[in-house]
C-alpha cells in the first residue's frame, strides 16, 4: 500500500532544467540596469521565489524604479532564451508511471501564472497535472499557501501529500504545510545546501525520484 496519495512538484530545476538559464537572466538584468551583479550562488539561491522576493533578497535597498528596471530586463533574458529550456530526461515517462499507479500529481511554482502556462503549452505532460499553483496567487514559497491550496482543492490531508524540489524553498514549503518532501541534486541548490533541511531522501535525478516512489512511495 503506498503512502502518499498527491504528489507535488516544483518546475524549475525538478522537472526543467532552467537553473542556469534563469540565473544568468538575473546576472543579466542587474548589468543592464548598472548595478551590482549577484554571483552565481546567490543567483541560484533566489531561484523558486517569486520575482518580487527575488530582487527584494538580494537587493533589500532598491528603488521602485531599479526593482521595475530589473524585472523587466530579466523577463527580457529570460524569454528571449525560453525555447531552449526542455524538461529533464524521463519526465514524460516517469509522471505517466506515476499517474498509471494511482498518484494525483500537481504543480507549486514560484512562476508566474503567465509564466507556467507558456511553459506547460511547450510540454507533452501539462495534462498529467490535476492542479497547479504559482507563486503570484497567493503567498511565494516557503509560505504554505501554495500547498495548502492544492491539497485542499484535491482533498488530500499534509500526511499523504509529498512535495519534490530543488531547493531549500521547495523543502521548507512541505515542511511548513505539514507534508513530506524528496530533495533532487539536479536543479538550483546544492546538496549541501539541501541536507540543511530534513527530507526523506537527497537523489540526483528524475529517474532516481520514480526508482525511489517504485520502492517507499
Amino acid at each position: 500500500m503506498k503512502q502518499f496519495d498527491l504528489i507535488v512538484f516544483d518546475w524549475d530545476g525538478t522537472l526543467v532544467d532552467s537553473t542556469g538559464h534563469i540565473a544568468k537572466s538575473i546576472q543579466n538584468s542587474y548589468a543592464d540596469n548598472a548595478l551590482p551583479v549577484p554571483d552565481d550562488s546567490a543567483a541560484k539561491h533566489v531561484i523558486g521565489l517569486g520575482l518580487v522576493d527575488t530582487f527584494n533578497y538580494l537587493s533589500p535597498n532598491l528603488s521602485k524604479t531599479q526593482h521595475a528596471g530589473i524585472v523587466d530586463r530579466y523577463r527580457h533574458h529570460f524569454l528571449k532564451l525560453d525555447k531552449t529550456i526542455y524538461p529533464f530526461v524521463n519526465v514524460l515517462k516517469g509522471l505517466e508511471d506515476l499517474a498509471k499507479w494511482g498518484y494525483l500529481l500537481a504543480v507549486a511554482t514560484g512562476k508566474s501564472r503567465e509564466g507556467l502556462d507558456r511553459a506547460l503549452e511547450k510540454v507533452n505532460f501539462g495534462h498529467l497535472f490535476s492542479v497547479t499553483r504559482c507563486g503570484d496567487e497567493g503567498f511565494p514559497k516557503p509560505n504554505p499557501d501554495m500547498l495548502n491550496y492544492i491539497m485542499d482543492d484535491l482533498g488530500v490531508i499534509p500526511e499523504r501529500t509529498l512535495m519534490i524540489g530543488d531547493t531549500t524553498h521547495d523543502l521548507n514549503l512541505a515542511a511548513n504545510a505539514g507534508a513530506k518532501s524528496l530533495a533532487v541534486t539536479c536543479g538550483a541548490h546544492e546538496i549541501d545546501q539541501l541536507m540543511a533541511v530534513e527530507s526523506l531522501a537527497y537523489l540526483q535525478s528524475f529517474d532516481e525520484v520514480i526508482e525511489w516512489l517504485k520502492k517507499n512511495g
